[in-house]
């Protein structure tokens, strides 16, 4: 590809990050070499000089300079996740709860990663090829994450466009999320919220997160729906800031650890006897605008470690009404 060429952004593409768009078409270009061929204005947008973080728009025109043939291969990575077997197939189809021609829900299982990192072979990003669409060569994408012990809702976009719609719901807060975790003991009040500002703490066990005056604000609501006398009780939890580790940390944060949360209640964090040692947070359900418009609301059932629990102390795991719903 020795001469400039001329690419118009189509309608899929609308809104998307123009690195992105650098990632979607020429896979085989570092960030580092994006970066540098904007930042000595080899690309143009519209004649316009840009920035990695600008935003596309359908119908402008980005202009590409002489890239070495390689640029348009798909990296190693890429290549790898293409041989899906059909076990794979059926795995990720069964876990979907809502799809349409934007957007698809799936129910992930605790255990199952969202994305790859050191020692992570398996995961749903992986797993994504499963879910297109017959005769198309886009692929979905994720739209936020959940950690790796923690079940439910996980939102994936079928388009680049839906992608950038629904990434700004999140980071404008239209997305509403409820959560559902089982913890030690029962909170005092029933109702409230916790403010504590939180930060990463570098070590060698591996991301974990501390309440710090200097970290960066987190404000969670909860709500006590049942209780095991003084034992246990289940919460629903709606965070209102999204960062990592917030519902785990803000409930060992008041005294009161996510049951199987080993890594922020240690040996606490268990109830014993019939009760999973499987980490009982769960991404219950989430509102949010639909990129074609209206609202998209999605529901997960528990996941069976949880649900055994449920069973186990009478709960009615049916239950929809939100606790939050003036808030």
């Amino acid at each position: 590809m020795n001469t400039v060429t001329h690419r118009i952004v189509s309608t899929d593409e609308d809104g998307i990050r123009l690195d992105r768009w650098f990632k979607r078409h020429y896979p085989g270009l570092s960030f580092g070499a994006v970066s540098k061929i904007l930042r000595t204005g080899q690309v143009r947008l519209d004649g316009k000089r840009v920035k990695p973080s600008d935003r596309i728009a359908e119908g402008q025109t980005i202009r590409i300079p002489p890239l070495d043939a390689s640029a348009t291969r798909p990296s190693a990575g890429r290549e790898k996740r293409k041989g899906l077997s059909d076990d794979d197939i059926r795995e990720i189809r069964s876990l979907v709860l809502y799809e349409d021609d934007l957007v698809i829900a799936i129910n992930k299982p605790a255990g199952l990663a969202t994305q790859g990192g050191p020692g992570i072979t398996r995961h749903v990003d992986g797993l994504l090829d499963g879910l297109k669409r017959k005769n198309s060569d886009e692929r979905p994408r994720l739209v936020h994450r959940l950690d790796k012990d923690t079940s439910g809702i996980l939102l994936v976009a079928r388009t680049a466009s839906a992608a950038a719609s629904l990434a700004a719901s999140f980071k404008g807060r239209d997305a509403h999320k409820i959560y559902w975790a089982l913890v030690m003991g029962v909170p005092t009040p029933p109702n409230g919220k916790i403010l504590a500002p939180m930060e990463k703490l570098p070590g060698p066990m591996g991301e974990r997160m501390v309440i710090t005056d200097s970290g960066k604000p987190a404000r969670t609501l909860y709500s006590v729906i049942e209780n095991a006398g003084r034992k246990t009780a289940w919460l629903a939890l709606k965070p209102m800031t999204g960062r990592t580790h917030q519902l785990r940390l803000h409930c060992a944060h008041i005294g009161h650890v996510i049951v199987g949360d080993g890594k922020y209640g240690g040996a606490e964090a268990f109830l014993g006897g019939q009760v999973s040692r499987k980490m009982h947070l769960h991404a219950r359900t989430i509102r949010l605008p639909h990129p074609d418009g209206g609202m998209l609301e999605v529901t997960a059932p528990l996941p069976k470690h949880m649900q055994a629990t449920w069973d186990m102390f009478s709960w009615d795991s049916t239950a929809s009404d939100d606790p939050f719903e003036e808030a």
